[in-house]
């Protein structure tokens, strides 16, 4: 037995989020990312008060939202105050699963500043999930120059908008 505070397949910091219907949500990610249902537990009312899904390495936590106790979903909310964020192999392959699966889109796929390839969707359960692939390693100057270049060309972009 390992001495270790983490339990084994765990990171030091592990997502968790509420969600409205978590049994078509657990459905959805399973679709849309691949994800691995690793435990469900059912309330007195059937609905799910903890559930914990894998995806690649990393296990995201869920439960129902229930006002009751405070937790609240995204849909309840009419907000999103965080997002997900996923480094895969192929971007390009998983954005358009998670589009397939029922997804939408928030940002579309692109060749970020920053050295990803990147896009983000939005589920139907109010959470946003960044899908990345790095495709280039910059240096720390090197990407102030990018960001620089970015920023410019949003500027001007959105100067162009409002004339």
């Amino acid at each position: 037995m390992s001495s270790s505070k983490i339990p084994a397949g765990y990171h030091t910091v592990t997502p968790a989020i509420i969600v409205r219907d978590a049994s078509a949500a657990i459905d959805f990610y399973k679709r849309a990312f691949g994800a691995e249902e690793v435990s469900r537990m059912p309330g007195p009312d059937g609905k799910i008060m903890h559930a914990e899904i894998r995806i690649g390495d990393s296990v995201v936590m869920l439960g129902e939202e229930n006002e009751q106790w405070a937790t609240k979903s995204p849909l309840l909310t009419n907000g999103n105050p965080g997002s997900l964020h996923l480094y895969v192999d192929d971007a390009d392959a998983s954005f358009n699963r998670a589009l397939q699966a029922g997804a939408t889109v928030r940002y579309p796929l692109e060749d970020a500043f920053w050295g990803d390839r990147y896009g983000k969707v939005a589920d139907p359960f109010g959470h946003e999930w960044g899908i990345a692939t790095r495709v280039r390693n910059l240096s720390d100057s090197e990407m102030q120059a990018a960001a620089d270049a970015w920023m410019a060309k949003a500027a001007q972009q959105m100067a162009a908008a409002q004339s």
